[in-house]
């Protein structure tokens, strides 16, 4: 089967009908430009998503909830030594208390400050694996060794997070599906409109012994140019967006949303866009010619 993209001279003044601007190029620009931002959100959130995971596996957070000082601090210090001690933790740092009462400061006011206050002391850990077996051979000797321990883990914290970026890229995938479902709908019903004015020429074709499958190729040239053009056209204006989103989002300075930023891959996958909407466009005109032309003429 051809699929050839470039028409001859002759094609382009058999079947141009508007010698200037054509409707499809424009309908076919707002379809990519629509189709690229959705991809560039699923591609965004899916790599956000995937940054947040390698981030947080691992992590774990030990708070020791003891309302007696010397006890919490006695129990600190052995739930450190345990956790440097266990071959699953590659660090282990206690959090400094004058970093806890800055952080506590919004909620607390001047009062975090105060030396009575229970402030529970807290360890940052990593684990070199991030299994569940690992996090609970460390539960188990940190627990051993200090009692009023509590272990978080910070991917726990985030799931929910993490589920609604993944709910997000779906919805974006599906957003590129239905894209490319209506896309080829506009082809369809632009071939079978061609078709009934272009009667008469295909009509004078088939009399000089043209085939079905040669005037459907007129068809399919004529609609790839227009696609790919038009595709063009919308995937640069929606680069353009998605740069000044971007520019937006680095100006916040929010680490969550900087992992929105796109990867080479993912601009590759976005360029291909119009080329993948073209073919698509020169499969879905053929068959919709070839099907109509073996029916009606």
């Amino acid at each position: 089967m051809s699929v050839a993209m470039i028409a001859s001279a002759a094609d382009r003044r058999l079947l141009d009908e508007s010698r200037g601007t054509r409707a499809m190029t424009w309908i076919m620009a707002i379809m990519l430009f629509l189709t690229v931002l959705a991809a560039s959100l699923g591609l965004g959130t899916l790599g956000a998503a995937t940054l947040l995971d390698r981030q947080l596996a691992g992590r774990l957070t030990v708070q020791i909830v003891e309302p007696v000082e010397a006890k919490r601090t006695d129990q600190a210090a052995r739930a450190l030594a345990a956790l440097r001690a266990t071959p699953d933790v590659t660090r282990a740092v206690a959090v400094d208390h004058a970093k806890l009462v800055t952080l506590l400061r919004p909620w607390l006011g001047p009062d975090g400050a105060d030396p009575d206050l229970p402030i529970p002391a807290m360890i940052d850990a990593d684990l070199g694996v991030a299994s569940d077996a690992a996090v609970a051979r460390v539960t188990a000797a940190v627990r051993a060794a200090a009692p009023a321990a509590r272990i978080d883990r910070h991917e726990s914290w985030m799931s929910p997070v993490r589920d609604f970026m993944g709910m997000v890229s779906w919805l974006a995938a599906a957003l590129v599906l239905l894209m490319a479902a209506a896309t080829a709908a506009v082809v369809i019903l632009a071939a079978r409109a061609g078709l009934e004015t272009h009667r008469d020429t295909i009509e004078v074709l088939h009399m000089l012994g043209s085939t079905d499958v040669q005037v459907a190729r007129l068809f399919q040239r004529r609609i790839a140019i227009d696609t790919l053009l038009g595709g063009m056209i919308g995937t640069v204006i929606a680069v353009g967006v998605i740069a000044l989103i971007g520019l937006q989002l680095a100006a916040l300075g929010s680490d969550l949303l900087a992992g929105l930023s796109l990867s080479v891959r993912d601009w590759i996958v976005l360029a291909a866009l119009p080329v993948a909407f073209a073919v698509l466009a020169t499969l879905a005109a053929r068959q919709a010619v070839l099907t109509t032309l073996g029916r009606y003429l």
